[in-house]
């Protein structure tokens, strides 16, 4: 019983020991949020700043569309559709297409981005960073 005892007070100090310990310094999020500035992690805010805003319609790039015969395509899965949004990476595994010359020379030109058709709707993206600069709806459709 006496051994049982020690066993049992042995074990508490033990556990109590365990709980008191404190987690090592620099883990967790906030390191890693440093760690991801100093590693040259661009602010996702600063990089929207750096996205061209599209100066075209939804009726004129719809016109061109038509006059191109362009029409007709299916849209994204809703799931895959909602993150087509300025200022988000283009979804990877998406089935984009190359536009045909004669219709991305009627489109404005912004230095740095290129066109793209993601199902039904017309997006502008960042070579660079693989960031979406703005989208068009249904243009395709």
């Amino acid at each position: 019983m006496k051994n049982l005892l020690l066993l049992v007070a042995f074990a508490s100090l033990v556990g109590a020991a365990h709980v008191d310990a404190k987690a090592p310094e620099n883990k967790g999020k906030p390191a890693r949020e440093q760690a991801d500035h100093k590693n040259g992690n661009d602010d996702l805010a600063r990089d929207i700043t750096d996205l061209a805003r599209i100066t075209i319609g939804i009726d004129a790039a719809r016109r061109l569309a038509v006059d191109n015969s362009l029409v007709g395509q299916k849209p994204l899965p809703p799931g895959i559709r909602k993150n087509l949004a300025r200022g988000k990476p283009l979804p990877p595994g998406i089935a984009k297409r190359s536009l045909p010359a004669p219709f991305l020379n009627e489109l404005p030109r912004y230095p740095g981005h290129e066109w793209h058709m993601a199902g039904s709707d017309l997006v502008l993206v960042a070579v660079a960073s693989g960031i979406i600069a703005d989208v068009l709806l249904d243009v395709f459709d």
